[in-house]
Parts: C-alpha cells; sequence; structure tokens
C-alpha cells in the first residue's frame, strides 16, 4: 500500500471512530481514569418503561447516540435514554423519548420529545440533543477565562 493510500485509511479510521455505537456499561476502573477521549468510554444508559424494545433496538438507540453526540465525545460523562408509552394501550401521540446528556463542567442537558411513531420520537429526541449539547458546548468554548484580563489591565495611579 502507498503511503497516501495508508494515511487515508488512517483518516478515514479516525474519522469513523467518533461515530461509534456508545457502550452500554464502561467498567469502574475506566470510568476513573480523567479525560475521556472517545465514544468508547462515554456510557449510554437506555431505559424502556411500557415500550417493547429487543436488543436490535437499544444497539440501533446507542449507534445513532454514537452518530449524533460522538463528536462531543470528550465533554460528555454519561447518556441516558428513557423511552416510555404515557397512554399505553390506548394510543395516540403518547411515546416519549427524554435523553439526559450529563456534561463535564456544564449543566446537564435533557430533552424530552413525543410523537405518535416510536422511532420518529427517539430521532426527534436525539436531533434536538445534539443541538442542544453543540450550544452548550459552543457557549463553554466563547467564555473567557477568568482572570486572563487581569494582567492586561493598566494600574492607574490616585
Amino acid at each position: 500500500m502507498t503511503d497516501t493510500r495508508l494515511r487515508q485509511a488512517q483518516e478515514m479510521e479516525q474519522e469513523v471512530a467518533h461515530r461509534r455505537p456508545l457502550p452500554a456499561a464502561v467498567p469502574r476502573p475506566v470510568k476513573r481514569m480523567s479525560g475521556r477521549a472517545d465514544t468508547s468510554r462515554t456510557p449510554a444508559h437506555v431505559r424502556v418503561i411500557g415500550v417493547e424494545l429487543d436488543e436490535d433496538d437499544h444497539a440501533l438507540i446507542r449507534r445513532k447516540l454514537g452518530m449524533k453526540l460522538g463528536k462531543f465525545a470528550t465533554s460528555i460523562e454519561r447518556v441516558s435514554v428513557r423511552v416510555t408509552d404515557t397512554n399505553g394501550p390506548r394510543g395516540g401521540v403518547d411515546q416519549v423519548c427524554s435523553v439526559k446528556v450529563a456534561l463535564s463542567g456544564l449543566p446537564s442537558v435533557v430533552i424530552e420529545r413525543q410523537h405518535a411513531a416510536l422511532h420518529a420520537a427517539i430521532d426527534v429526541a436525539l436531533r434536538a440533543t445534539e443541538q442542544a449539547v453543540r450550544r452548550s458546548v459552543r457557549r463553554r468554548r466563547m467564555k473567557p477565562l477568568r482572570g486572563r484580563n487581569s494582567a492586561i489591565r493598566e494600574v492607574t495611579p490616585w
């Protein structure tokens, strides 16, 4: 393989790495390590109340979380997704998906969306979660560091 092809393959691997599915759990020793850097260390808990989801659906939710939130993995501590059926067997617009993202150094982001179809509720909630996390992280990055301007200020004589 030529150097350019090898470099392209490595770049593609790095690009795909931040879009991996989020794991269901992370071992305690790994949690204690500071500075999470990739999606493999960001746990995603999926809770289901009144809705039947099989393991394929759980894996699909984790994969979508990885696609939407993987780029912010360095800022995310954990993600919790709850899927509930509020009306039960009566039907209607009652499929609720709520997502909570615990950000390091920032308040948690909580999003809740309702829809008649289960997967549509999940998609809408994840889209809104991505936008909210992007806003929060951007706000932190734009915030000036404390005490930074004090060294620049001139001391005025009295």
